[in-house]
């Protein structure tokens, strides 16, 4: 038995996209072509990575069910991610992918079993370490999310938004400030 399965997974995803949608619906739309230095996507680009990042883990566990990395056109897959991610979008049509994709991604998650998680993915040669299990290779996708969300919240700063976790947290700890000085 484990303590944190599909179930648990999905539901930490469902949590992290939550609060990556809050992040882009914070954000101007007049700021979605901001970028925070040279050579950076900007934050609709970055929303719109974000959205499309669990294409690759699509495909190797939804999609084709590949036991083996070996043989996968990394460039080629590379190179239509780079073409969705290049389509211009507003803020709402970023919003509304954030909200299908992940909740999409969050669905099949949710039905995956312990046995396929469990499962053995070969990496490409050379590669390290040699094989990753299923339930490792879905997990760093959200881990790839949080990466970037961190980012955009740094980005927040840059543009004068105070990002929604330290509002939120303002807002909890402000009965006990004035408690404290009363």
């Amino acid at each position: 038995m484990t303590y944190y399965g599909a179930k648990e997974l999905a539901a930490s995803f469902r949590t992290v996209r939550k609060n990556t949608i809050q992040v882009a619906e914070d954000i101007p739309e007049s700021k979605y072509g901001f970028s925070a230095a040279p050579d950076t996507r900007t934050i609709e680009k970055l929303l719109t990575h974000i959205a499309l990042g669990y294409q690759f883990q699509q495909q190797m566990h939804a999609g084709t069910g590949r036991s083996s990395l070996e043989g996968f056109d990394f460039p080629a897959f590379m190179q239509k991610m780079k073409q969705e991610e290049g389509q211009p979008r507003t803020k709402a049509e970023v919003i509304a992918l954030l909200k299908t994709q992940g909740e999409a991604w969050a669905t099949f998650v949710e039905g995956l079993s312990e046995a396929f998680l469990a499962e053995s993915v070969t990496m490409p040669q050379g590669a390290s370490p040699a094989s990753r299990s299923r339930f490792d290779m879905i997990l760093s996708g959200k881990e790839h999310e949080m990466h970037h969300r961190g980012q955009l919240m740094l980005i927040e700063r840059m543009i004068g938004v105070v990002p929604h976790l330290t509002r939120e947290f303002q807002a909890r700890m402000a009965p006990a400030q004035s408690q404290a000085k009363a």
